[in-house]
């Protein structure tokens, strides 16, 4: 479970550094900056995302799930404002890098799907902690 969570945050950090070399106005002065923001990012995920999933659920219905775009937007903007060494300049940059962060988890679950021969099994267990997703 801790090395599945560790795992996770090194590749949400590799995303938001390959984010910050493709889009401007996204910066990480410090490495540090860099994995505390994608820490910092995995519990907004977790926490504050899906209560504006909710919130929003009509017009990312009505914009046929365009708007989460916007949603993840605003979560990196709210991981910008919380990590000194990570910065975003504008909402628009904001934008470009969950477009950048989602396309990358596209060719990465592409990338997995063919390294693991087209098998990728989605299996949800149950542990000590309650449900979970595993790859």
């Amino acid at each position: 479970m801790l090395a599945e969570l560790i795992w996770m945050w090194l590749i949400t950090a590799l995303g938001l550094w390959l984010v910050t070399l493709i889009v401007p106005g996204v910066r990480a002065r410090t490495t540090s900056g860099l994995l505390w923001a994608a820490f910092l990012l995995g519990l907004v995920n977790a926490f504050i995302r899906p209560v504006l999933w909710i919130l929003t659920m009509p017009l990312t219905v009505m914009t046929f799930g365009l708007f989460a775009l916007v949603i993840n937007a605003f979560t990196l903007w709210i991981t910008a404002a919380m990590v000194e060494d990570f910065e975003i300049d504008s909402f628009g940059s904001a934008l470009l890098a969950a477009l950048v962060m989602a396309l990358l988890g596209m060719v990465g679950f592409i990338l997995l799907s063919w390294l693991m021969m087209g098998e990728v099994h989605w299996m949800i267990h149950r542990g000590e902690m309650g449900m979970g997703i595993t790859i």
